[in-house]
């Protein structure tokens, strides 16, 4: 019977994956772990933004049968770029990222864009009941309710993929299916508390005077994980760690007030479940993306990922402190948003994300981020909840669009 089991598993047919975010850190780990086991899986489509030189080289190296670049521009570039070299049928725009996503040929979708642009296609993954590997967590700040009634109703399969959230979904109690996270009651299942480690980012001891003359540069230098601009300094406001304290409570069906963030440095332990019996449950490993994403392709399986294993014998000495709201005031704002919920969770991204580019390109200080979300929030507080994917498209604009008048006008 063993033998029988492993030739049904050798002669399987290959999932096809598709890798919405190829050219960021997410993507490029993704196409490791998916290079370690040729016998399991195929890319069938990747997307980017603009980024031709990196995206050619994926092209010619994984030969995708599809490839999407953000803008018909970049993509006409792309198809000379790769012209004579490829077979890789190539596309432009956001219709086409949904159309990669809800691809009847696909099995799995990373779904690793950055920012508010990942939802659409990954909202088109979920009513075509794909296998979602949840890595753009906008998807969830911004959709919430939407994206999680999508996902049983058509009976998708979501996996979460930041470190964090996978680490819980780890230490879960056995038998629960993405579903269950979706559907039923922590408290049901034993469950006290969900403890989501933060290693507080670059700029953890020091104060918001010092942090007047940061540059992108400084924002950038994460000191453990390797990322996207963006991310790096969501991880630097703490704004990123606010982000997914809202995207738990959507995957795990808890309140805010069920969610404790930790300051964790070390980035060794990756998250913690606290049971009513008094236990931890903890996920231990390199602060390696590899990790994470082995689990969601290989789910409810192990797989190997390529990460190295986690020596705790030339492990640094780990400590936990409790964050400080004051210094990362991007924290407290999102857990407000958190609270009231609404339109507020996407008001903070949209405001986030404005601010963020703004300063990467030298026009905010760091210490204003903050600031403008703020008073994105105050301005835009009366907003209406949204009932659908337009409702949520129209508060992202709008919040936008005030955050940009805000840095324009220099309203803060």
């Amino acid at each position: 019977m063993i033998e029988n089991r492993e030739q049904d598993k050798f002669c399987a047919p290959l999932q096809k994956v598709t890798i919405l975010g190829a050219t960021g850190s997410i993507g490029r780990s993704t196409l490791d772990v998916i290079a370690l086991h040729p016998d399991r899986y195929q890319v069938f489509a990747l997307s980017a933004n603009t980024d031709i030189a990196k995206m050619t080289e994926l092209v010619l190296a994984h030969k995708p049968k599809y490839a999407v670049m953000a803008c018909s521009e970049a993509a006409q570039q792309l198809t000379k770029a790769v012209a004579e070299r490829s077979d890789t049928v190539i596309l432009g725009g956001e219709a086409s990222l949904e159309q990669v996503a809800a691809d009847p040929a696909v099995d799995v979708v990373m779904a690793a864009i950055v920012g508010g642009a990942g939802l659409k296609p990954t909202l088109a993954a979920a009513k075509a009941s794909k296998r979602i590997l949840l890595a753009n967590k906008e998807a969830l700040v911004m959709g919430g309710e939407l994206f999680v009634d999508t996902v049983v109703a058509h009976g998708a399969v979501l996996l979460p993929i930041d470190s964090e959230h996978n680490a819980i979904f780890q230490c879960l109690p056995p038998g629960l299916t993405p579903k269950g996270l979706v559907s039923e009651k922590m408290k049901e299942h034993g469950i006290h508390k969900v403890l989501l480690t933060a290693s507080g980012g670059p700029f953890l001891n020091r104060s918001q005077d010092d942090l007047k003359a940061v540059t992108p540069e400084d924002a950038c230098r994460h000191p453990n994980w390797s990322m996207g601009r963006k991310i790096s300094v969501d991880s630097a406001t703490m704004m990123n760690k606010g982000l997914e304290l809202i995207e738990a409570c959507w995957l795990f069906n808890a309140k805010p007030d069920q969610i404790d963030v930790v300051i964790h440095p070390q980035s060794l332990v990756h998250s913690m479940v606290h049971y009513i019996d008094g236990s931890v449950l903890a996920q231990l490993g390199s602060p390696d993306m590899k990790t994470p994403i082995a689990y969601g392709l290989g789910w409810p399986e192990r797989i190997h990922s390529g990460a190295d294993v986690l020596d705790l014998f030339k492990a640094k000495p780990m400590t936990f402190e409790q964050p400080n709201y004051q210094q990362f005031p991007c924290l407290a704002l999102a857990r407000q948003a958190a609270d009231k919920n609404g339109a507020a969770p996407i008001v903070l991204n949209a405001a986030n994300e404005v601010a963020v580019d703004a300063f990467l390109n030298h026009r905010l200080a760091f210490v204003d981020i903050a600031k403008v979300v703020e008073l994105a929030l105050s301005e835009l507080h009366s907003l209406l909840a949204p009932n659908d994917l337009t409702d949520i498209m129209s508060i992202d604009q709008q919040s936008r669009y005030l955050v940009l008048e805000l840095i324009k006008r220099k309203l803060l």
